[in-house]
């Protein structure tokens, strides 16, 4: 098969004539700016929705933060209005005890009233996961522990323990809420 075109050859006006159709349609498609005006609008269009669903998925989501953080603030007044709710009839008990130590003469009386209200205070606080920590005679840990002082070791096996416990630690479901003020003994 030869490639050269001859106008006399019959094969000839079918290549033309496609490569022609070709041609046309490549300079029907530059020239006609309908089509890239549909193409543009469609995404312009694109565009405009894709915007819109941004603007609506970020006010979604600005309304759920603002939500959630008013829930939460909602949550820990709550929170404490319940431990509180618990605690007025230890304050009650404590204005009543309070009232009648103006004119009590017993003071065993006094004393097991304020023994009776300790116990309910230390119940409710009890009741809402607090654990107080014993660090007297164990080794010192900073976990556990803030050391405020040391001193020499009155037996050789409190070396590196607690030696006195100044203020008591607690413990709020297991997490340190305040650490244990101890001397230590060297």
């Amino acid at each position: 098969m030869s490639e050269n075109l001859d106008p006399k050859d019959a094969s000839a006006p079918e290549v033309n004539a496609d490569a022609a159709e070709t041609v046309n349609e490549t300079a029907q498609a530059t020239t006609e700016t309908g089509g890239d005006a549909q193409r543009i609008a469609g995404l312009e269009q694109q565009v405009a929705m894709l915007n819109d669903k941004y603007l609506r998925l970020y006010s979604e989501f600005d309304n759920y933060r603002r939500r959630t953080a008013k829930e939460s603030l909602e949550l820990r007044k709550t929170a404490a209005e319940e431990v509180i709710k618990k605690l007025l009839p230890i304050l009650d008990d404590f204005e009543r005890a309070i009232r009648n130590n103006a004119t009590a003469t017993d003071v065993a009386a006094i004393n097991e009233g304020v023994q009776l209200i300790a116990g309910k205070f230390h119940h409710v606080l009890t009741q809402q996961g607090l654990e107080a920590m014993n660090a007297g005679g164990q080794a010192f840990d900073p976990e556990f522990h803030e050391a405020i002082t040391e001193i020499p070791a009155p037996a050789p096996e409190l070396k590196g323990k607690v030696v006195d416990e100044v203020e008591k630690g607690y413990l709020l479901a297991g997490k340190v809420i305040r650490y244990a003020k101890v001397v230590v003994g060297s």
